[in-house]
């Protein structure tokens, strides 16, 4: 199997007369040890960022690649026919869309504040006008002998594009963005690999943009999303909503000893992980409170919202590494049905995905996005620092709601405390 691979990498080169392979087996080894060094000290909660740098390195390789190759063409000679000249712009285009929306949905991920005020008023006209000129200028280069300053100039809007297509875009809309620009990044490969027609590139890039694009498809399905309206840079802003007076009034608080009494005792407990799970690194501690309850006979199943976290699949991520069965995680459809015959539903750091608003207000922003239904539970537990509202910034009705209780602190810190409760039971 590896000597196939090794020999479909360099059976272009053979062809091409490059026999030099120092120059590949060099930069390919440093890389691959830098690359390695930099995941192994990644922490969990931050692989969305991780995934945004080299979604963003890919990109810009496409980008340095285009531009090389219409560097030759303009000034040294280079192949020039129509298709290959288009080619490349448009490798050129999708890969520097590929590296600032990378880049910038790294700085989203990361918490830097500058990147929340990069919203423009009209944002859509922007965006609109902005593909309109690269349009315009490529169609110039084609048509005005290959003119190399219009490549400047679809090169500098394409990479403006890229930040203004992800300025936007709110914290809980990530993982589609990521999805998308995954898709982007498969792309860009399949291009390059046809500009240099190595039939490896193009069959990676071919199969990284098909799931890609359908994973984003089906994010933007979960959010109720056109894809048409993520092309555009429509999601919903991260700015701050207005909480409206009836979510608000008094909340139940739970203690230790109660909410361990209630889950120990329970036939069915639902968790549902959200991002401040990921942020408290609490994954083990749900393990270990599932093996402890079934050891009581109680049932534990984990509800899974299709964009919960900050890119895809990332509470799947984090139970995988506590080892939790994969057969014990249920999708939101199945959730849904199952929440109807549960004591508990435990909602650990999840917010706007189990928001009723969805459902119940017109006018809240999370409105017409398929949620997990946990109040149709006999009853639920928050696990939350606070009563902020979440990335939409509304609040959840849900917190007020009389068969809901809150349990206040930081997540491993309360799932310590539960645990440690439920052993003496």
């Amino acid at each position: 199997m590896f000597l196939s691979i090794f020999g479909a990498i360099i059976m272009p080169f053979e062809n091409s007369g490059f026999n030099n392979y120092l120059w590949i087996f060099l930069p390919l080894t440093a890389s691959s040890i830098i690359g390695y060094g930099i995941a192994k000290k990644i922490k969990m909660t931050s692989m969305p960022q991780m995934v945004s740098i080299f979604n963003g390195l890919g990109g810009l390789s496409a980008v340095l690649l285009s531009f090389i190759e219409l560097y030759k063409i303009s000034f040294l000679g280079g192949e020039s026919s129509l298709a290959y000249q288009m080619t490349l712009v448009l490798s050129l285009f999708i890969g520097s869309i590929a590296f600032t929306g990378s880049m910038l949905a790294f700085a989203k991920l990361d918490g830097y504040k500058w990147s929340e005020k990069l919203t423009l008023p009209y944002q859509h006209i922007i965006n609109i006008v902005l593909l309109v000129a690269i349009l315009y200028f490529s169609y110039q280069y084609f048509e005005v002998n290959n003119d190399f300053n219009l490549i400047y100039l679809v090169l500098g809007i394409s990479l403006l594009y890229g930040i203004f297509f992800v300025a936007p875009i709110g914290g809980a809309d990530m993982p589609v963005v990521i999805s998308l620009l995954n898709s982007f990044t498969g792309l860009t490969a399949a291009l390059t690999g046809i500009i240099f027609d190595n039939k490896v590139m193009l069959l990676g890039g071919i199969l990284v943009g098909a799931a890609g694009t359908i994973l984003t498809i089906l994010m933007c399905k979960a959010m109720n999303r056109s894809l048409l309206n993520v092309i555009v840079g429509g999601f919903s802003s991260s700015g701050k909503q207005t909480v409206k007076e009836d979510h608000q009034g008094d909340v139940k608080e739970i203690n230790d000893s109660d909410f361990a009494v209630q889950l120990f005792y329970s036939s069915k407990v639902i968790i549902i992980p959200g991002y401040g799970l990921a942020v408290a690194q609490a994954q083990k501690l749900c393990k270990e409170i599932q093996e402890i309850l079934e050891t009581n006979d109680v049932e534990v199943k984990y509800a899974i919202h299709p964009v919960a976290g900050r890119m895809p699949g990332h509470m799947n991520v984090l139970l995988a590494e506590a080892d939790v069965d994969y057969s014990k995680l249920i999708e939101l459809e199945q959730a849904n049905e199952e929440f109807k015959s549960t004591d508990v539903a435990v909602i650990v750091g999840a917010n706007d995905v189990v928001n009723p608003d969805a459902i119940d207000d017109s006018s809240s922003p999370l409105f017409g996005m398929p949620i997990l239904k946990v109040w149709e539970s006999k009853s639920t537990v928050v696990l939350k620092r606070s009563m902020s509202a979440g990335y939409a910034g509304v609040q959840n009705p849900l917190f007020f709601r009389d068969n809901n209780k809150m349990y206040f602190g930081d997540a491993k810190d309360s799932l310590q405390r539960l645990s440690t409760e439920l052993k003496t039971l």
